[in-house]
């Protein structure tokens, strides 16, 4: 009977202990330092009016300074979107690079010859940082993605590539804001050299992670950059509508409509909307036809800037 009672407290012990270990685990949040201010805010474009000030040879500089190094995040099982990416909006970048974990032979990419998907973003940035000529933004995005890039060159075209920019569609997760990965991710050159840099710290930014749980890549990738004093900032227009969108336009609408019927079209979307998710390769397709090729006869859209196609692209 003494036996028995002992077993019965025995196992009360190890079952708190337990217990106790899976409460901690899941309460655990990876360590960044506390000492760095919280500087996340609410990036937003300039307005028209701010951009018609400027002189025709000031918007003119502009719009050639901003140029934009797409890295796209491929994979052999994906290939139907990578082929979708490839033939639509990638086009539009000034240079687009798709990075692939092995090599296919339909479609041409740099194959990083990895599977880990967080090892195989790192050699991509770097990759990216070090062929990227001239260009100082970089937008990271898998091919599910739809990008608009001209509106992303709106969106960062007064800002100084030299500063530390890391904008997306901002997420919370314990103490750590991070942009998410889907929507896309833009980086100017300083967020890189930093994010570069800092990957050469295994202390600070670990290439394999030797903790029992993983974290997402875009929760790595921002961890990597909060040490580097680079900061999560959510792209919005200036209504505060959503510029990088986790959904596509068809699931915006909907919501819109069963949210908000008497005004569909204003709390769907932002007009200078820069990503959309969720699509089809043929809705991607429609979604070029939609922003590139349909043109109502004799409308001026009285844009003040004109962002030109990449020389030699045969973009729409």
């Amino acid at each position: 009977m003494l036996s028995e009672g002992s077993s019965f407290l025995k196992g009360m012990v190890l079952g708190g202990i337990f217990c106790l270990v899976l409460s901690l685990l899941g309460t655990f949040r990876p360590a960044i330092p506390s000492q760095i201010e919280h500087l996340h805010h609410h990036l937003k474009p300039h307005s028209k009016e701010e951009i018609q000030k400027l002189s025709e040879t000031q918007m003119s500089a502009l719009t050639e300074q901003v140029r934009v190094y797409c890295i796209i995040m491929v994979t052999p099982k994906i290939l139907v979107h990578w082929a979708a990416a490839n033939d639509t909006w990638s086009k539009h970048c000034d240079k687009s690079v798709f990075y692939s974990s092995e090599s296919a032979k339909a479609l041409e990419a740099v194959d990083l010859q990895e599977q880990d998907e967080w090892v195989r973003l790192r050699k991509a940035i770097q990759h990216a940082f070090k062929n990227a000529g001239g260009l100082r933004w970089f937008f990271v995005a898998r091919p599910t993605t739809f990008a608009i890039i001209e509106n992303l060159k709106y969106l960062v075209l007064v800002k100084e590539p030299s500063e530390p920019f890391y904008i997306g569609h901002v997420q919370k997760s314990g103490e750590l804001e991070y942009v998410e990965y889907e929507s896309g991710i833009v980086l100017s050159y300083e967020a890189m050299r930093r994010l570069v840099e800092v990957f050469k710290d295994e202390g600070k930014c670990p290439e394999r992670s030797k903790a029992l749980w993983k974290l997402s890549e875009e929760k790595q990738l921002a961890t990597c950059l909060k040490y580097s004093g680079v900061f999560a900032e959510n792209g919005e227009d200036a209504q505060g509508r959503e510029l990088f969108n986790k959904k596509s336009v068809g699931s915006l609408i909907s919501d819109s409509m069963a949210q908000n019927p008497s005004d569909v079209v204003e709390t769907c979307c932002s007009d200078m909307a820069i990503t959309f998710t969720g699509m089809s390769p043929s809705q991607m397709q429609v979604m070029m036809f939609g922003v590139y090729r349909l043109r109502p006869y004799g409308h001026n859209f009285h844009d003040s800037l004109t962002f030109l196609p990449p020389k030699g692209s045969d973009n729409d």
